[in-house]
């Protein structure tokens, strides 16, 4: 039976950093220092080793948690990462989000070993746009990433783009490239810009669901996390098709994309059902926060256990409760949970 947090919310997933190694710069991520990125290789000092990462999640799945999303970083820079998949519990569904440049040659063994579904992160469609955001020259490596994800039947291949002033005029060919290749989804992940302090770069959300309403066959809504999902003809900028069933839409032929809009979004933080780890072993309740960080120890099953109850306990909806809008319509850390205010 999973655990659930004062605010009803059940805890079914978790998402596992493996790494905060990245070959990648982008300007929008909020990492600091790329570490060495030289390739695979074993778990570093300051990360999980194989045996911690497979033990929490052998103890979390006595929890009811279903699925994990390996992340990181780059989660691929770490040379076990098929151990760790393989000798993840059987009914586990096990997802990660990469860049793409090693999935090439290792797209087959990461699919042998019980890997389900890969998130590629995905910015633009022109190798010099890429190079701009991501600051590296891996375009072509990333294009036959994602290929061989799809031949190797990770599908659907989720590509991750981040809107905001650098991307924004980038959406539209990248809609036309889900919806013409087959095996492709589009995840738009609006930009949030408290995690990298660059407020102007942000853009209207609400702007992009409007377009896509107007050129999609069907729109899906997602009680989770608030979420819609737009499907995509190849043809609909020209002409509207008919409009499929729901019934029909696992044999859609066409793109679908999905907003990820959790900034100031209350239902978003109200249905969370995850929790993170950080490749040093912490967990947290939130993306967002770093205020809320457990040790796990030296990761014994006893500390994990006792580790994850007391940080989903403590977990707290990020918008509506950590944040909490005052008179002017903005929104403030609420007093209670600033730490020694409740005490």
């Amino acid at each position: 039976m999973p655990l659930s947090d004062e605010f009803g919310r059940e805890v079914t997933g978790v998402r596992v950093s493996l790494t905060d190694r990245c070959n990648f710069d982008c300007v929008y991520c909020h990492n600091e220092g790329l570490g060495d990125t030289r390739g695979p290789m074993e778990p570093g000092d300051d990360e999980m080793g194989t045996d911690d990462v497979v033990r929490f999640l052998d103890v979390v799945s006595e929890y009811g948690v279903d699925s994990v999303k390996l992340t990181g970083g780059e989660p691929m820079l770490r040379q076990d990462l098929e151990e760790i998949i393989r000798r993840a519990p059987d009914e586990m569904e096990v997802s990660m989000t990469t860049n793409g440049t090693f999935l090439p040659g290792r797209a087959e063994e990461l699919k042998e070993a019980g890997l389900d579904r890969v998130n590629v992160s995905q910015d633009a469609l022109d190798p010099d746009e890429f190079a701009e955001i991501t600051k590296s020259g891996a375009y072509e490596k990333v294009m036959e990433g994602v290929q061989a994800a799809v031949d190797a039947d990770l599908a659907p291949v989720k590509l991750n783009m981040v809107v905001f002033e650098h991307t924004a005029g980038y959406v539209e060919g990248m809609v036309d490239h889900v919806a013409e290749n087959e095996g492709l989804q589009l995840q738009l992940i609006e930009y949030m810009p408290e995690l990298t302090g660059k407020p102007e770069w942000n853009i209207d959300i609400g702007r992009v669901h409007d377009w896509l309403e107007d050129i999609s066959d069907h729109v899906e809504h997602r009680e989770m996390h608030d979420r819609k999902r737009y499907y995509v003809n190849p043809e609909a900028a020209e002409s509207v098709a008919a409009t499929p069933e729901p019934a029909e839409l696992d044999e859609f032929q066409g793109g679908m994309v999905e907003i990820v809009d959790p900034v100031e979004n209350e239902e978003f933080c109200a249905n969370c059902g995850r929790v993170r780890v950080t490749h040093e072993g912490y967990l947290k309740g939130c993306l967002n926060r770093n205020d809320d960080l457990k040790s796990m120890g030296e990761m014994s099953r006893a500390e994990i256990r006792e580790t994850f109850e007391a940080v989903v306990a403590d977990r707290v909806p990020y918008y509506g409760e950590y944040l909490v809008e005052n008179d002017r319509g903005e929104y403030e850390i609420n007093e209670k949970y600033i730490s020694g205010a409740a005490d």
